[in-house]
């Protein structure tokens, strides 16, 4: 599938606000390894090929190790991801699929053992960013292609 339009020059102020978030979002205390995690992550659940691709490419070139990025999403079988980043994988989960998994009272009180309020809000914000990417690529047709 080819991209159906060319959102970037039909609505490039849109686009300046989303890429303005995305900004703040990599000024935020999280790591950004995990958020790249958070992203692909949020982007495996939605089947969004586009994000992956971009995403993992993006946590290699950061360090991020190939064993870590085959395995998130089987984060919680793992021990090579801290329980940092596996509360933050797993609000991941419940954020993308809000509709039927909500977010917990027990699940924030847990995310909040290892984040402060505003580190809270920051992982809420870029677990939002990417889930409006992922909704973004796939309407508009974006697909992932070989380099």
């Amino acid at each position: 599938m080819k991209q159906r339009i060319d959102y970037n020059n039909v609505v490039p102020a849109a686009l300046n606000i989303m890429m303005e978030m995305e900004k703040y979002t990599k000024t935020t205390g999280i790591d950004r390894k995990l958020r790249e995690l958070i992203k692909i992550r949020a982007s495996q659940i939605n089947g969004c090929a586009y994000c992956l691709n971009m995403h993992t490419e993006d946590a290699r070139k950061m360090g991020e190790t190939e064993q870590r990025i085959y395995c998130v999403s089987a984060w919680e079988e793992c021990e090579f991801y801290t329980d940092a980043e596996k509360v933050a994988l797993e609000l991941t989960e419940y954020v993308t699929l809000i509709p039927t998994k909500r977010v917990p009272e027990e699940l924030y009180q847990r995310v909040r053992k290892h984040y402060d309020e505003k580190e809270y809000v920051d992982l809420i914000l870029i677990i939002n960013q990417i889930n409006s990417w992922n909704r973004i690529s796939i309407a508009m047709g974006n697909t992932a292609t070989e380099k």
